[in-house]
Protein backbone atom coordinates (compact mmCIF):
# COMPACT_ATOMS: atom_id res chain seq x y z
CA UNK A 1 0.00 0.00 0.00
CA UNK A 2 1.44 3.38 -1.02
CA UNK A 3 1.75 6.29 1.39
CA UNK A 4 -0.97 8.19 -0.47
CA UNK A 5 -3.35 5.25 -0.31
CA UNK A 6 -2.62 4.82 3.39
CA UNK A 7 -3.44 8.47 4.07
CA UNK A 8 -6.67 8.22 2.08
CA UNK A 9 -7.66 5.10 4.01
CA UNK A 10 -6.89 6.82 7.31
CA UNK A 11 -8.94 9.89 6.39
CA UNK A 12 -11.79 7.67 5.25
CA UNK A 13 -11.97 5.82 8.54
CA UNK A 14 -11.49 8.99 10.59
CA UNK A 15 -14.68 10.17 8.89
CA UNK A 16 -16.62 6.91 8.95
CA UNK A 17 -15.87 5.71 12.48
CA UNK A 18 -17.39 8.65 14.40
CA UNK A 19 -20.51 8.56 12.20
CA UNK A 20 -20.87 4.79 12.66
CA UNK A 21 -20.48 4.96 16.43
CA UNK A 22 -22.86 7.90 16.64
CA UNK A 23 -25.44 5.88 14.71
CA UNK A 24 -24.91 2.90 17.02
CA UNK A 25 -25.31 5.10 20.10
CA UNK A 26 -28.44 6.72 18.63
CA UNK A 27 -30.04 3.33 17.93
CA UNK A 28 -29.38 2.04 21.44
CA UNK A 29 -30.69 5.30 22.92
CA UNK A 30 -33.95 4.95 20.98
CA UNK A 31 -34.26 1.29 22.01
CA UNK A 32 -33.85 2.26 25.63
CA UNK A 33 -36.63 4.84 25.34
CA UNK A 34 -39.21 2.85 23.39
CA UNK A 35 -38.97 -0.39 25.39
CA UNK A 36 -42.13 -0.86 27.49
CA UNK A 37 -40.06 -1.09 30.66
CA UNK A 38 -40.00 1.63 33.30
CA UNK A 39 -36.40 1.88 34.56
CA UNK A 40 -37.54 3.75 37.67
CA UNK A 41 -39.91 0.94 38.71
CA UNK A 42 -37.11 -1.58 38.20
CA UNK A 43 -34.98 0.41 40.65
CA UNK A 44 -37.46 1.48 43.34
CA UNK A 45 -39.95 -1.38 43.01
CA UNK A 46 -43.70 -1.48 42.50
CA UNK A 47 -44.53 -0.45 46.07
CA UNK A 48 -42.32 2.66 46.24
CA UNK A 49 -43.83 5.99 47.24
CA UNK A 50 -44.42 8.76 44.71
CA UNK A 51 -41.68 10.84 46.35
CA UNK A 52 -39.15 8.03 45.93
CA UNK A 53 -40.29 7.48 42.34
CA UNK A 54 -39.98 11.19 41.47
CA UNK A 55 -36.56 11.44 43.09
CA UNK A 56 -35.11 8.51 41.08
CA UNK A 57 -36.89 9.79 37.96
CA UNK A 58 -34.99 13.08 38.24
CA UNK A 59 -31.73 11.37 39.20
CA UNK A 60 -31.91 9.41 35.97
CA UNK A 61 -32.47 12.64 34.04
CA UNK A 62 -35.75 11.43 32.57
CA UNK A 63 -37.38 14.82 33.26
CA UNK A 64 -35.05 16.50 30.74
CA UNK A 65 -35.89 17.06 27.05
CA UNK A 66 -34.91 14.13 24.82
CA UNK A 67 -32.08 16.00 23.10
CA UNK A 68 -30.49 16.77 26.48
CA UNK A 69 -30.91 13.14 27.53
CA UNK A 70 -29.23 12.07 24.29
CA UNK A 71 -26.25 14.41 24.80
CA UNK A 72 -25.81 13.13 28.36
CA UNK A 73 -26.10 9.56 27.06
CA UNK A 74 -23.37 10.15 24.46
CA UNK A 75 -21.07 11.61 27.13
CA UNK A 76 -21.70 8.64 29.44
CA UNK A 77 -21.06 6.06 26.68
CA UNK A 78 -17.83 7.74 25.57
CA UNK A 79 -16.65 7.57 29.18
CA UNK A 80 -17.59 3.88 29.36
CA UNK A 81 -20.43 4.57 31.78
CA UNK A 82 -23.41 2.35 30.90
CA UNK A 83 -25.05 2.79 34.28
CA UNK A 84 -25.70 0.22 36.97
CA UNK A 85 -26.92 -3.29 36.29
CA UNK A 86 -30.15 -4.08 38.10
CA UNK A 87 -29.34 -7.80 38.00
CA UNK A 88 -25.90 -7.62 39.62
CA UNK A 89 -26.00 -4.20 41.35
CA UNK A 90 -22.62 -3.51 39.74
CA UNK A 91 -21.57 -1.01 37.05
CA UNK A 92 -22.37 -2.53 33.66
CA UNK A 93 -18.88 -1.77 32.37
CA UNK A 94 -17.40 -3.86 35.21
CA UNK A 95 -19.75 -6.74 34.40
CA UNK A 96 -18.76 -6.56 30.73
CA UNK A 97 -15.05 -6.56 31.57
CA UNK A 98 -15.68 -9.70 33.63
CA UNK A 99 -17.64 -11.68 31.03
CA UNK A 100 -16.12 -10.58 27.71
CA UNK A 101 -12.87 -12.60 28.06
CA UNK A 102 -14.87 -15.86 28.25
CA UNK A 103 -16.68 -15.00 25.02
CA UNK A 104 -13.46 -13.90 23.31
CA UNK A 105 -11.79 -17.17 24.28
CA UNK A 106 -14.69 -19.28 23.01
CA UNK A 107 -15.20 -17.31 19.78
CA UNK A 108 -11.48 -17.27 18.99
CA UNK A 109 -11.10 -21.03 19.34
CA UNK A 110 -14.34 -21.54 17.43
CA UNK A 111 -13.03 -19.36 14.59
CA UNK A 112 -9.72 -21.26 14.52
CA UNK A 113 -11.59 -24.58 14.32
CA UNK A 114 -13.90 -23.21 11.62
CA UNK A 115 -10.97 -21.91 9.57
CA UNK A 116 -8.87 -25.06 9.88
CA UNK A 117 -11.84 -27.18 8.77
CA UNK A 118 -13.58 -24.83 6.36
CA UNK A 119 -10.70 -23.66 4.19
CA UNK A 120 -9.33 -27.14 3.30
CA UNK A 121 -12.83 -28.49 2.69
CA UNK A 122 -13.64 -25.55 0.42
CA UNK A 123 -10.44 -26.07 -1.56
CA UNK A 124 -11.04 -29.81 -1.98
CA UNK A 125 -14.68 -29.27 -2.94
CA UNK A 126 -13.72 -26.77 -5.63
CA UNK A 127 -10.86 -28.91 -6.95
CA UNK A 128 -13.22 -31.93 -7.16
CA UNK A 129 -16.26 -30.03 -8.41
CA UNK A 130 -19.13 -32.30 -9.45
CA UNK A 131 -17.73 -35.42 -7.79
CA UNK A 132 -19.06 -37.32 -4.79
CA UNK A 133 -16.42 -35.60 -2.65
CA UNK A 134 -17.80 -32.19 -3.60
CA UNK A 135 -21.36 -33.34 -2.92
CA UNK A 136 -20.46 -34.81 0.47
CA UNK A 137 -18.68 -31.64 1.58
CA UNK A 138 -21.59 -29.49 0.44
CA UNK A 139 -24.07 -31.65 2.39
CA UNK A 140 -21.92 -31.50 5.52
CA UNK A 141 -21.69 -27.71 5.16
CA UNK A 142 -25.42 -27.39 4.58
CA UNK A 143 -26.16 -29.32 7.76
CA UNK A 144 -23.77 -27.18 9.78
CA UNK A 145 -25.27 -24.01 8.34
CA UNK A 146 -28.92 -25.04 8.73
CA UNK A 147 -29.17 -26.94 12.01
CA UNK A 148 -30.25 -24.63 14.89
CA UNK A 149 -27.37 -23.83 17.20
CA UNK A 150 -29.24 -24.69 20.40
CA UNK A 151 -30.33 -28.12 19.06
CA UNK A 152 -26.82 -28.91 17.91
CA UNK A 153 -25.43 -27.95 21.31
CA UNK A 154 -27.97 -30.09 23.15
CA UNK A 155 -27.21 -33.09 20.95
CA UNK A 156 -23.48 -32.70 21.56
CA UNK A 157 -24.07 -32.58 25.31
CA UNK A 158 -26.41 -35.55 25.19
CA UNK A 159 -24.07 -37.75 23.14
CA UNK A 160 -20.54 -36.87 24.25
CA UNK A 161 -21.22 -35.87 27.87
CA UNK A 162 -24.34 -37.66 29.09
CA UNK A 163 -24.09 -40.91 27.08
CA UNK A 164 -20.43 -41.47 26.21
CA UNK A 165 -18.84 -39.40 28.99
CA UNK A 166 -15.97 -38.35 26.74
CA UNK A 167 -16.01 -34.66 27.63
CA UNK A 168 -16.85 -32.39 30.54
CA UNK A 169 -20.34 -30.95 30.87
CA UNK A 170 -21.67 -27.39 30.98
CA UNK A 171 -19.71 -24.55 32.49
CA UNK A 172 -16.26 -23.11 31.92
CA UNK A 173 -14.47 -25.13 34.60
CA UNK A 174 -15.22 -27.68 37.30
CA UNK A 175 -16.76 -26.11 40.41
CA UNK A 176 -13.97 -27.33 42.70
CA UNK A 177 -11.38 -25.43 40.60
CA UNK A 178 -13.31 -22.18 40.60
CA UNK A 179 -11.40 -19.24 42.12
CA UNK A 180 -8.04 -21.00 42.36
CA UNK A 181 -6.42 -19.26 39.38
CA UNK A 182 -5.74 -15.53 39.73
CA UNK A 183 -7.39 -13.46 37.01
CA UNK A 184 -4.74 -11.74 34.90
CA UNK A 185 -6.02 -11.67 31.34
CA UNK A 186 -9.49 -13.09 31.99
CA UNK A 187 -8.70 -15.86 29.49
CA UNK A 188 -8.83 -18.98 31.64
CA UNK A 189 -6.61 -21.08 29.38
CA UNK A 190 -3.93 -18.40 29.43
CA UNK A 191 -4.26 -17.57 33.14
CA UNK A 192 -4.04 -21.23 34.19
CA UNK A 193 -0.84 -21.67 32.19
CA UNK A 194 0.63 -18.47 33.62
CA UNK A 195 -0.17 -19.76 37.11
CA UNK A 196 1.38 -23.13 36.32
CA UNK A 197 -1.90 -24.91 37.03
CA UNK A 198 -1.69 -27.56 34.31
CA UNK A 199 -4.48 -29.69 35.78
CA UNK A 200 -6.84 -26.71 35.72
CA UNK A 201 -5.73 -25.90 32.17
CA UNK A 202 -6.71 -29.34 30.91
CA UNK A 203 -9.98 -29.20 32.82
CA UNK A 204 -10.74 -25.88 31.09
CA UNK A 205 -9.82 -27.42 27.73
CA UNK A 206 -12.18 -30.32 28.46
CA UNK A 207 -15.03 -27.89 29.14
CA UNK A 208 -14.13 -25.87 26.04
CA UNK A 209 -14.34 -28.76 23.57
CA UNK A 210 -18.10 -29.05 23.05
CA UNK A 211 -19.05 -25.36 22.84
CA UNK A 212 -16.01 -24.59 20.66
CA UNK A 213 -16.80 -27.49 18.32
CA UNK A 214 -20.43 -26.37 18.15
CA UNK A 215 -19.42 -22.84 17.12
CA UNK A 216 -16.54 -24.08 14.96
CA UNK A 217 -18.80 -26.40 12.96
CA UNK A 218 -21.19 -23.54 12.17
CA UNK A 219 -18.26 -21.32 11.22
CA UNK A 220 -16.65 -24.00 9.07
CA UNK A 221 -19.90 -24.47 7.13
CA UNK A 222 -19.94 -20.80 6.11
CA UNK A 223 -16.19 -20.63 5.44
CA UNK A 224 -16.36 -23.82 3.34
CA UNK A 225 -19.10 -22.41 1.13
CA UNK A 226 -17.29 -19.11 0.61
CA UNK A 227 -13.89 -20.77 0.00
CA UNK A 228 -15.43 -23.10 -2.57
CA UNK A 229 -17.10 -20.17 -4.32
CA UNK A 230 -13.89 -18.12 -4.40
CA UNK A 231 -11.85 -21.09 -5.61
CA UNK A 232 -14.27 -21.94 -8.42
CA UNK A 233 -14.10 -18.36 -9.61
CA UNK A 234 -10.30 -18.49 -9.71
CA UNK A 235 -10.12 -21.97 -11.28
CA UNK A 236 -12.15 -20.70 -14.24
CA UNK A 237 -9.69 -17.88 -14.96
CA UNK A 238 -7.41 -17.93 -18.00
CA UNK A 239 -4.20 -17.85 -15.97
CA UNK A 240 -5.17 -21.21 -14.44
CA UNK A 241 -5.60 -22.69 -17.92
CA UNK A 242 -2.16 -21.30 -18.85
CA UNK A 243 -0.57 -22.86 -15.76
CA UNK A 244 -2.09 -26.24 -16.61
CA UNK A 245 -0.94 -26.02 -20.23
CA UNK A 246 2.57 -25.41 -18.98
CA UNK A 247 2.41 -28.79 -17.28
CA UNK A 248 2.31 -27.71 -13.64
CA UNK A 249 1.07 -30.32 -11.20
CA UNK A 250 -2.62 -29.89 -10.34
CA UNK A 251 -1.94 -29.45 -6.63
CA UNK A 252 0.48 -26.61 -7.41
CA UNK A 253 -2.10 -24.97 -9.65
CA UNK A 254 -4.76 -25.22 -6.96
CA UNK A 255 -2.69 -24.16 -3.96
CA UNK A 256 -0.05 -21.79 -5.31
CA UNK A 257 -2.09 -20.09 -8.01
CA UNK A 258 -5.84 -20.28 -7.36
CA UNK A 259 -5.85 -20.39 -3.56
CA UNK A 260 -3.30 -17.62 -3.20
CA UNK A 261 -5.62 -15.29 -5.08
CA UNK A 262 -8.53 -16.05 -2.73
CA UNK A 263 -6.66 -15.02 0.43
CA UNK A 264 -7.75 -11.40 0.22
CA UNK A 265 -11.43 -12.33 0.13
CA UNK A 266 -11.00 -15.01 2.80
CA UNK A 267 -9.51 -12.49 5.23
CA UNK A 268 -12.75 -10.51 5.13
CA UNK A 269 -14.89 -13.66 5.44
CA UNK A 270 -12.95 -14.96 8.45
CA UNK A 271 -12.97 -11.56 10.18
CA UNK A 272 -16.74 -11.26 9.75
CA UNK A 273 -17.17 -14.87 10.90
CA UNK A 274 -15.31 -13.99 14.08
CA UNK A 275 -17.67 -11.08 14.65
CA UNK A 276 -20.68 -13.31 14.03
CA UNK A 277 -19.42 -15.84 16.58
CA UNK A 278 -18.90 -13.09 19.16
CA UNK A 279 -22.47 -11.94 18.66
CA UNK A 280 -24.08 -15.27 17.87
CA UNK A 281 -22.67 -17.17 20.83
CA UNK A 282 -25.73 -16.19 22.90
CA UNK A 283 -27.53 -19.51 22.38
CA UNK A 284 -24.34 -21.55 22.62
CA UNK A 285 -23.38 -19.92 25.91
CA UNK A 286 -26.90 -20.47 27.23
CA UNK A 287 -26.91 -24.17 26.31
CA UNK A 288 -23.44 -24.81 27.74
CA UNK A 289 -23.84 -22.45 30.74
CA UNK A 290 -20.80 -20.55 29.49
CA UNK A 291 -20.31 -17.40 31.63
CA UNK A 292 -19.71 -15.00 28.76
CA UNK A 293 -21.28 -11.95 27.18
CA UNK A 294 -24.01 -13.99 25.50
CA UNK A 295 -25.26 -15.50 28.75
CA UNK A 296 -24.98 -12.10 30.45
CA UNK A 297 -27.08 -10.52 27.70
CA UNK A 298 -29.68 -13.30 27.90
CA UNK A 299 -30.11 -12.91 31.66
CA UNK A 300 -30.32 -9.13 31.27
CA UNK A 301 -33.10 -9.49 28.71
CA UNK A 302 -35.11 -11.83 30.94
CA UNK A 303 -34.67 -9.47 33.90
CA UNK A 304 -35.55 -6.35 31.92
CA UNK A 305 -32.09 -4.95 32.75
CA UNK A 306 -31.89 -2.39 29.93
CA UNK A 307 -28.61 -0.83 31.05
CA UNK A 308 -26.92 -4.22 30.71
CA UNK A 309 -28.66 -4.97 27.40
CA UNK A 310 -27.68 -1.64 25.86
CA UNK A 311 -24.12 -1.84 27.19
CA UNK A 312 -23.63 -5.32 25.74
CA UNK A 313 -25.17 -4.21 22.43
CA UNK A 314 -22.79 -1.28 22.14
CA UNK A 315 -19.80 -3.52 22.87
CA UNK A 316 -20.88 -6.02 20.20
CA UNK A 317 -21.43 -3.20 17.70
CA UNK A 318 -18.00 -1.73 18.48
CA UNK A 319 -16.42 -5.15 17.89
CA UNK A 320 -18.07 -5.40 14.47
CA UNK A 321 -16.87 -1.93 13.49
CA UNK A 322 -13.34 -2.74 14.64
CA UNK A 323 -13.28 -6.04 12.75
CA UNK A 324 -14.54 -4.30 9.60
CA UNK A 325 -11.76 -1.74 9.91
CA UNK A 326 -9.15 -4.45 10.47
CA UNK A 327 -10.34 -6.54 7.51
CA UNK A 328 -10.39 -3.47 5.27
CA UNK A 329 -6.80 -2.60 6.21
CA UNK A 330 -5.63 -6.20 5.68
CA UNK A 331 -7.52 -6.34 2.37
CA UNK A 332 -5.62 -3.33 1.07
CA UNK A 333 -2.29 -4.60 2.40
CA UNK A 334 -2.70 -8.01 0.74
CA UNK A 335 -4.08 -6.66 -2.53
CA UNK A 336 -2.00 -3.78 -3.98
CA UNK A 337 -4.73 -3.14 -6.54
CA UNK A 338 -7.17 -2.04 -3.81
CA UNK A 339 -6.17 1.60 -3.41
Amino acid sequence: MSAGAGIRLLLRWVTILPITFLGLIAVTFVIGRIMPIDPVILIVGQDASKEAYDRVYRELGLHLPLYEQFLIYIDDVLRGDFGMSISTAQPVIEDIKRVVPATLELATIGTVIGTLLGVPMGIVAAARQGTWIDSTIRVVSLIGYSVPVFWKGLMLLLLFYAVLGWTAGPGRIAVYYDGIVDVRTGLLLVDSLLAGEIEIFWNAVDHMILPAVSLGYAASAYITRMTRSFMLDQLNQEYITTARVKGLAEWRVVLFHAFRNTLVQLVTVIALTYGILLEGSVLTETVFAWPGLGQYLTKALFNGDMNAVIGATIVIGAVFVTLNLTSDILYRMLDPRAQ
